[in-house]
């Protein structure tokens, strides 16, 4: 009979002793200890599932140190040797999810190409079907992106001017680019919510997020049309290119170049020794745009999320 509950700060030797063999992405001791510190990770979102006193999977969740409730699944593995890993997956996210009142996200992390490698393929492939069966079936695949300074702070070339502006013309701007988005959870959110939500919604989120409010910049076009924004972020972790766009009179100009070279340098003016990104694999121009930039591809993630209304 297997069991699925959380630990007890007692217990946390039981969760650290644990390594992932397979090639995903995952979460190892000194990393969930260091985080555990900082209220990342938390005895009552670490859940184990148990044969006997036998520790036969763990579910490790993450949320920022302030939050009442996780929002991802850092790390999901189960014992081969337990038989249909995906059923007790799948009962290991259920158990966890039946205390979180609010949509959360599961992101499988993995080599680029990992379809054409069979161990690799395998492990995501159970780790899939496991997050689907209980629920977590909004599916969009990402690639993630790195610069790092030795591949250059690009020039200004001054086709775009860069300014400061407010909150009210921001959400405005958001609004525009909402506009024939390519991004997965952008077209899901306008469907959902119209695009005064969707705007107001994603300027909300950056908000809230770790990088500074003095970062975000309008692009200006030569004649003084808005041509689009530059939004430098952060994750707990590092700066990140956070959210870029063009609205739609102005696609096609190669405007999106000059707005990620923005973002850029004003990372790498306050001293970035890496900046990340993401974009979505059915988003080709975007990743055209990270490549041209010098950003380099280092892993694809498949994010997947109760928030079918998001």
């Amino acid at each position: 009979m297997i069991s699925c509950r959380a630990i007890v700060p007692a217990e946390l030797e039981r969760v650290t002793a644990w390594i992932v063999s397979e090639p995903v992405g995952w979460i190892p001791a000194d990393r969930y200890l260091a985080e555990l510190a900082e209220n990342m990770y938390r005895p009552e979102w670490t859940w184990i599932a148990e044969v006997g006193d036998r520790v036969v999977g763990r579910a490790l969740w993450w949320g920022p140190r302030d939050s009442a409730y996780p929002v991802a699944l850092d790390c999901l593995d189960v014992d081969p040797a337990v038989g249909e890993r995906a059923t007790v997956a799948a009962e290991l996210i259920r158990a966890g999810l039946a205390g979180f009142p609010q949509p959360v996200q599961y992101a499988i992390k993995a080599a680029g190409g990992w379809r054409d490698d069979p161990a690799t393929s395998a492990a995501v492939g159970w780790r899939r079907a496991a997050a689907h069966a209980a629920g977590l079936t909004r599916e969009v695949e990402r690639l993630q992106f790195e610069w790092v300074p030795a591949d250059g702070v690009p020039a200004a070339t001054g086709v775009l001017r860069f300014a400061e502006a407010s909150d009210e013309e921001f959400l405005a701007v958001f609004a525009r680019i909402a506009e024939g988005s390519l991004d997965a959870h952008t077209r899901a959110s306008l469907a959902a919510k119209g695009v005064d939500a969707t705007a107001r919604g994603e300027m909300d989120f950056y908000l809230g997020a770790p990088g500074r409010r003095e970062w975000w910049r309008l692009a200006y076009t030569g004649e003084g049309e808005v041509a689009g924004m530059a939004i430098p972020s952060a994750t707990p972790y590092s700066v990140n290119v956070g959210y870029l766009g063009v609205i739609p009179e102005f696609r096609g100009r190669g405007y999106v170049d000059e707005v990620l070279a923005e973002i850029t340098r004003i990372h790498a003016a306050g001293g970035a020794s890496r900046i990340t990104a993401t974009t979505d694999v059915g988003n080709a121009p975007m990743a055209a745009a990270f490549r041209r930039a010098g950003y380099r591809n280092t892993e694809i993630r498949i994010n997947l999320s109760n928030d079918l209304n998001s």
